[in-house]
């Protein structure tokens, strides 16, 4: 499946159906009377968030949305049906943009069967039966029923998780992800071999959490270089970040402070997070060398500096420890499977 996380809609609730002018004409009822029902109400336009979907990818061939109008009144006063909600599914984390230069956000659906009525169906018209006084006993005005609304909209889905993983490209961020969870991320020895978020549940000590994977970063991606920047709107939601670096590349120190950069740089409280800084690749380098480096990230303002070595394992269960020491009491992944505080299933 393709992962889209932007796209466009056009949306529109459901018109009112319009009121009906009637009399009545039974042969034994004398002078009869108005008797046109009311139109039915348009239907509404809701968004649900709901569990399964990590993609936006189907809004690109379906991107005009709307619902059904309301039945138009008739004699005998019988009123109009009332035309169904229309219920656009979307992926938990998703957020509705309104389309214009700011981009405002205009909702968030952060929680699996969170919904929301985001446009209402027009009301529907009244029919000549409700406008009978006693001074206007043969009304023929009636009311045609009120439009629905509609707009665009923008759909950018930011993902849920627990955990960030950051670094410039070639860190060992697909290996460690592959290392951790049972994601199948592709790894190889170019730069940008990733070029989409990935998500992996991991199961820790008995914790499970959500850990997301974004393609390297290099300088200038807040700005668009590279194709990180796209993607960094996916660890907004994370607690914490694991920033990987690799030891062996040409400077430690600075590809750490690179990424800082960036982060910065995008905002959205990024550089505020709390980082877990893992050196990365210590299979290749001996024990002296990697304690170097550490020291020396250490000392440039590194807070928590790690050495692992995603492809043997060296270190891992350390930063595992660590992210557990940063999340909640239920993690997002624990929080939505249904169980509670003592691991009994729960519907709440």
């Amino acid at each position: 499946m393709h992962f889209l996380d932007q796209a466009k809609i056009y949306i529109r609730s459901g018109s009112g159906g319009p009121g009906a002018v009637s009399f009545r004409r039974e042969k034994y009822v004398e002078y009869g009377g108005p008797d046109g029902g009311n139109g039915g109400r348009g239907g509404d336009i809701i968004f649900e968030a709901v569990a399964g979907l990590n993609t936006l990818i189907d809004f690109r061939y379906t991107q005009h949305f709307k619902a059904q109008r309301g039945t138009g009144g008739a004699g005998r006063d019988r009123y109009g049906a009332g035309g169904e909600d229309l219920v656009i599914k979307v992926p938990v984390g998703t957020q509705i943009l309104a389309d214009d230069e700011e981009r405002s956000l205009l909702a968030d659906l952060t929680q699996i069967g969170q919904r929301i009525v985001f446009l209402k169906g027009g009301m529907g018209g009244r029919g000549n039966a409700s406008y009978k006084t006693s001074t206007n006993r043969a009304p023929r005005q009636h009311q045609p029923g009120m439009e629905g609304e509609e707009m665009y909209v923008w759909l950018r889905l930011k993902l849920l998780a627990d955990a960030g993983l950051v670094g410039m490209p070639n860190a060992g961020k697909s290996t460690f992800i592959n290392k951790v969870s049972n994601t199948k991320a592709k790894v190889g020895a170019y730069a940008f071999t990733t070029l989409r978020p990935q998500l992996g549940v991991v199961s820790h000590k008995g914790r499970e959490f959500v850990i997301a994977d974004i393609p390297g970063l290099i300088a200038g991606a807040a700005e668009g270089a590279g194709v990180g920047d796209r993607f960094l709107g996916h660890i907004e939601r994370c607690r914490i970040l694991i920033h990987l670096i690799d030891a062996t590349g040409d400077d430690p120190i600075e590809a750490w402070h690179t990424v800082c950069e960036e982060l910065e740089a995008y905002g959205a409280g990024l550089e505020e997070k709390p980082q877990i800084v893992a050196l990365n690749k210590g299979d290749l380098l001996d024990e002296e060398l990697m304690a170097d480096i550490a020291a020396q990230l250490t000392e440039a303002g590194a807070l928590d500096v790690i050495s692992i070595s995603g492809a043997t394992g060296q270190g891992i269960d350390k930063v595992l420890d660590r992210i557990l020491e940063a999340l909640p009491a239920m993690s997002s992944v624990e929080s939505s499977s249904g169980t509670n505080e003592e691991g009994e299933w729960s519907p709440i």
